[in-house]
């Protein structure tokens, strides 16, 4: 397993890290200790949940059971700022909700420390320094290892890194933003900004919600049980004739190079600047599996520069 430091920080990841939104939602507390055993046997140091996901922390808390005695070999890492609750007080990046709910999930993740703690979406309705201030005191008092942000448009990425350097403040080391063959749209901002201020793009969706693994075909019958098939009117999102066209184009890639489509995908994604470590989600350990090997995997730069010729958008 390859290990990147993340971003301009001494803190070592594992390129393969483990999406666990799944915990909870489509996984029991038997089938999350499963996949955390194969992602660990794996090499697998990186574990990314929320404290929205279960719902309401079940994935934090089945994460904290599972990593019982391996705690000291992952980097864990759990986001901030969606609504747990009705009530105005539950949601945000106050001071207020970032301390309680910090508290919360140290408690369901069996853990006195965070290793990467998140900002899941930029809250308007907050001063950016009111946020940055109670990151850094989590910082200070040993919660939290490191800050970063997810969702973040790159404007407001650059104000909260300069409203932490204006009082030397502990700065985001990471942006978490949906990035794959089929949506792009993070370089043309985004990923500039990373490597100017030496943050480390963590992509979600790398597989575009399993488009990207081969499973599905136009015209076809969603396959049940899968990610899309219980999106709901959700998918419409994703099936797009453009997605198609890509999708069709990175098969034939595939099947030339005599890899699977889940390789090209994740493997892509890891030659990206400013790219140190990928999360991909997993229902089993087989999943784990197959999303590790692509990573192990190293595409080189005539490969990658072919994949993105076939991918690049036309319109």
């Amino acid at each position: 397993m390859e290990h990147r430091n993340l971003g301009a920080t001494g803190l070592k990841t594992s390129v393969a890290g483990l999406g666990c939104n799944n915990f909870g939602r489509r996984c029991d507390a038997r089938i999350t200790a499963a996949i955390v055993e194969r992602a660990l046997g794996l090499g697998v140091t990186f574990f990314d949940t929320a404290d929205v996901y279960g719902p309401r922390g079940l994935s934090e808390e089945y994460l904290g059971q599972a990593l019982e005695g391996h705690r000291h070999q992952v980097v864990l890492a759990s986001k901030v700022g969606s609504p747990m609750g009705d009530d105005p007080l539950s949601t945000g990046a106050s001071r207020r909700h970032i301390v309680d709910a910090c508290r919360d999930s140290l408690r369901r993740l069996r853990t006195d420390y965070i290793d990467l703690y998140q900002i899941h979406f930029p809250d308007p309705h907050t001063p950016i320094e009111e946020t940055m201030r109670a990151l850094d005191d989590l910082v200070r008092a040993g919660h939290v290892r490191y800050i970063g942000c997810s969702n973040f448009p790159a404007w407001q990425v650059v104000e909260a890194q300069w409203t932490a350097r204006a009082f030397h403040g502990a700065k985001l080391v990471s942006t978490q933003d949906q990035y794959s063959l089929l949506d792009r749209r993070v370089e043309r901002e985004l990923t500039p900004v990373c490597e100017k201020y030496g943050l480390s793009l963590i992509p979600y969706y790398p597989l575009a919600s399993g488009l990207l693994t081969g499973k599905y075909r136009q015209g076809e019958p969603l396959p049940a049980g899968t990610r899309l098939a219980l999106s709901g009117p959700n998918a419409s999102r994703f099936l797009t004739d453009r997605n198609w066209q890509v999708v069709e184009a990175v098969r034939r890639f595939a099947e030339s190079a005599g890899r699977p489509m889940v390789e090209i995908a994740l493997a892509w994604l890891a030659t990206r600047p400013a790219v140190d470590v990928v999360i991909a989600g997993a229902t089993s350990p087989e999943q784990v599996e197959q999303n590790v090997r692509a990573l192990e995997w190293k595409m080189t730069a005539d490969e990658a520069q072919e994949v993105e010729r076939i991918t690049a958008r036309r319109d």
